[in-house]
């Protein structure tokens, strides 16, 4: 039987050609995308100033793009439910993406789940975080943070506080804040932040870890700010501490930005970067972010998936710290 061997100089050649091809194809790709409406999944309700913000930021990228950025509420699973949904269902085109709450990255180090921030998702553009903030009644005792801590090393657990839920970033923050200082704090759960409102203004909780829900009655006088927990002060309260100026080196804003499904082409990716990006400049789109205290951290691709990878491995040394990591 005779054996044929390609001269190495041909195999060389059509290696080129091969890799030749594929980058014209994509530059095919890139250049007629898109050719119809994106899906934008924000997974939480339709209505609350989350989905309000990525409407007006869908709005102002479909200008940009020449097709519709459609905003579908995808909720469940505290907000992984939608991103993992499409990570696991979704063509890696272009077509669908998602907002990626820090939940996505959280969650599969507290239990075992079926999906990996670091392998299953393509970060497009990373846009901002919330004001968090912890409020006590307007008569309460505390009328500064270092009067909770002095209180609770006197009285081990006597203090308890309100967030949405546990796991989550009010709660992780809480915690890591109490292990701080080596104070004992009572966590009380609740659905949602009009309820840690009612909780702390009816006397049930001496204090309310949440989002800028609180704001109107601190504004109205109802509610004490005590700190909060951005890397600067916000404008709105300009005489309330950071953590940082506290004494803590904690930044806590729950940040979020958008991704799509693992193998996107790196040039579909880049013209839906930028797309994003002059709609997080846009005046409309600031103009809702100071509304409900967003906190701009913009971040490229690059940057977004190596940011993913620290809060990951901040975020699994913190909840083995809190003992809520889960077991290997």
């Amino acid at each position: 039987m005779t054996v044929w061997r390609i001269p190495g100089f041909l195999t060389g050649a059509a290696l080129a050609a091969v890799t030749m091809f594929a980058a014209s194809t994509s530059s095919v790709l890139a250049d007629t995308f898109p050719s119809k409406p994106i899906t934008l999944i924000v997974p939480w309700n339709a209505g609350g100033s989350t989905d309000i913000y990525f409407r007006a930021l869908a709005e102002v990228a479909s200008k940009e793009l020449g097709q519709p950025v459609v905003v579908e509420n995808r909720t469940g699973g505290t907000g992984t439910l939608g991103p993992v949904n499409m990570a696991r269902a979704a063509k890696p085109d272009g077509y669908t993406l998602a907002q990626i709450p820090v939940t996505v990255m959280r969650l599969p180090l507290m239990s075992a789940r079926n999906w990996d921030a670091l392998s299953d998702f393509t970060y497009v553009i990373h846009l901002t975080g919330y004001t968090f903030g912890v409020t006590t009644k307007a008569d309460s005792k505390f009328k500064s943070w270092k009067d909770v801590v002095d209180f609770a090393k006197a009285n081990p657990g006597k203090v308890t506080y309100a967030t949405t839920g546990p796991g989550g970033s009010l709660h992780i923050g809480m915690e890591q804040i109490a292990g701080k200082d080596g104070i004992k704090l009572t966590m009380v759960p609740f659905k949602g932040g009009a309820e840690t409102n009612a909780a702390v203004l009816g006397g049930h909780v001496d204090l309310q870890a949440d989002s800028t829900v609180w704001g109107p009655l601190v504004d109205s006088g109802d509610l004490r700010l005590l700190n909060v927990w951005t890397a600067e002060r916000n404008k709105r309260w300009p005489t309330v501490p950071t953590l940082k100026e506290l004494g803590y080196p904690f930044v806590f804003d729950s940040p979020f930005g958008i991704a799509g499904p693992k193998g996107m082409d790196p040039a579909v990716v880049e013209k839906l970067h930028k797309a994003f990006k002059v709609a997080l400049a846009d005046a409309k789109v600031k103009e809702i972010m100071d509304k409900y205290d967003f906190t701009e951290r913009y971040m490229g691709p690059a940057d977004y998936a190596a940011f993913v990878k620290e809060v990951v491995a901040s975020e699994k040394a913190a909840l083995e710290k809190l003992g809520l990591a889960k077991k290997e």
